[in-house]
């Protein structure tokens, strides 16, 4: 039969229904990109914040549509139906199966309960393994799960009830995966856990991200790696001389902030405080003079006054962050903040962040104008709509979260090329450049 698949949320999302798609293509089923042609449609849900619920149930309803045409199983996995099942069984009667995360190690039975025992000797696989994903997004990158959950109890966040305590995958499964990913052509890595400074210590005793990452420099073909999420209380003075001593890693840094006033980050039982931060940051422009530092923050927490939030906005403006993306706060079940007194008003959440958002444009536009007339190595990855110009992404800039290249190009047949460019203009959250 044919299968077809809808992966929403995160990226580490994504590398389950990687590797979902990988067990039915071991068992021959035929993937498929249009799923008015699939047999068997696959959700993969998330259920982070109460945006990301409504999308995943939208999608299940928009799905079960096909089931008057080809279509013959529904099945709905992931986050949302992890915290949910019960509720979503009856409320969803289209949906023919709902695998949660914590059920992924014996999924291929569950699938076959409902459409049929498959008789193939290919494959007696029944869980969900890292060497059987299907990469699906291009020839260029792939995603590096190493971890797996999180042990750091945010009060806002429903991770832990949801993917469970940190879990590190051992050094030698991630570099075999990460081998076989470079034999299969893939040019940059990007690494990837719910917090990855805090990968290994579960195992070790102690981070290992660090001796992670120059192992990883040591595979043949890989051109670059990046780490995304890392905690700013695990920033170690080791992992930044790993990033400055090795030309693979990006100079690249994810980190989430979340708040910089001491009130609201207690509250949100972040283990950082506005001092620790900003400390941080100086150390890594001082350290990587070329680092690009990318960050998260969050408005409308409850308790949050209007001195905590321009506390907040004097720093983003102060700092300066190459990259920002801001969200409101969405109060979920089960988690502390959501029973804290002083829940603030939607109007107000909405005013901050547009506030937010307002003064990064304004720092992004300042720092992009600068590098007007410099040099930059980009990979070429596909010729844009019009044919211009192709896309193409700098040491800068993260697959569907940053800003892209355009490169004004007439030679044929360069995707997947690493060239020199000079940047011309800015437009927008992109650069407009010329090859070398």
């Amino acid at each position: 039969m044919n299968v077809g698949f809808v992966s929403l949320g995160c990226s580490k999302n994504l590398l389950d229904t990687e590797m979902t798609i990988g067990l039915f293509k071991n068992n021959n089923f035929k993937i498929v990109n249009d799923p008015s042609n699939a047999e068997i449609i696959v959700v993969n849900t998330c259920g982070f914040i109460e945006p990301a619920k409504e999308e995943a149930i939208n999608t299940l309803l928009e799905m079960a549509e096909y089931k008057k045409g080809k279509c013959k199983y529904l099945i709905a996995m992931g986050c949302l139906v992890e915290r949910y099942k019960d509720e979503l069984e009856k409320a969803l009667p289209e949906v023919d199966l709902f695998i949660k995360y914590s059920e992924y190690e014996n999924i291929w039975e569950q699938i076959e309960s409902v459409i049929g025992k498959i008789e193939n000797d290919k494959s007696e696989k029944n869980n969900l393994d890292f060497m059987d994903r299907v990469v699906t997004t291009g020839e260029n990158f792939a995603y590096l799960r190493i971890g797996e959950g999180c042990s750091n109890n945010c009060t806002y966040c429903a991770i832990p009830y949801i993917r469970g305590k940190y879990i590190s995958r051992k050094i030698e499964d991630v570099l075999e995966e990460a081998k076989m990913l470079a034999n299969n052509g893939i040019k940059e890595l990007i690494v990837i856990a719910q917090d990855t400074t805090k990968y290994g210590i579960d195992l070790y005793g102690e981070p290992k991200l660090a001796n992670l990452l120059e192992e990883l420099c040591k595979i043949d073909g890989i051109k670059w790696i990046r780490f995304l999420y890392a905690y700013p209380e695990t920033i170690t003075d080791e992992l930044l001389e790993v990033v400055k001593n090795n030309d693979k890693i990006c100079n690249y840094f994810d980190i989430p902030i979340q708040h910089i006033s001491d009130k609201v980050l207690k509250r949100m039982n972040r283990q950082s405080d506005g001092k620790s931060i900003r400390a941080l940051i100086k150390k890594i422009r001082k350290e990587i003079p070329d680092a690009i530092i990318r960050t998260t923050v969050m408005v409308g927490f409850p308790g949050e006054t209007k001195e905590d939030f321009e506390e907040l906005y004097d720093f983003i403006k102060e700092a300066k962050f190459d990259r920002l993306g801001a969200f409101s706060y969405s109060k979920e079940d089960g988690t502390p903040a959501a029973r804290i007194k002083n829940q603030i008003h939607p109007m107000t959440k909405k005013s901050r962040y547009n506030k937010i958002m307002a003064i990064q444009q304004e720092v992004y536009k300042e720092i992009s104008n600068n590098y007007i007339g410099k040099e930059l190595e980009v990979l070429l990855e596909e010729r844009s709509f019009d044919g211009k110009y192709y896309i193409a992404r700098s040491y800068m800039d993260v697959p569907d979260i940053d800003g892209v290249v355009f490169v004004n190009c007439d030679e044929e047949n360069l995707e997947g090329k690493f060239i020199k460019v000079r940047v011309t203009s800015v437009q927008d959250y992109d650069l407009i450049a010329e090859l070398m």
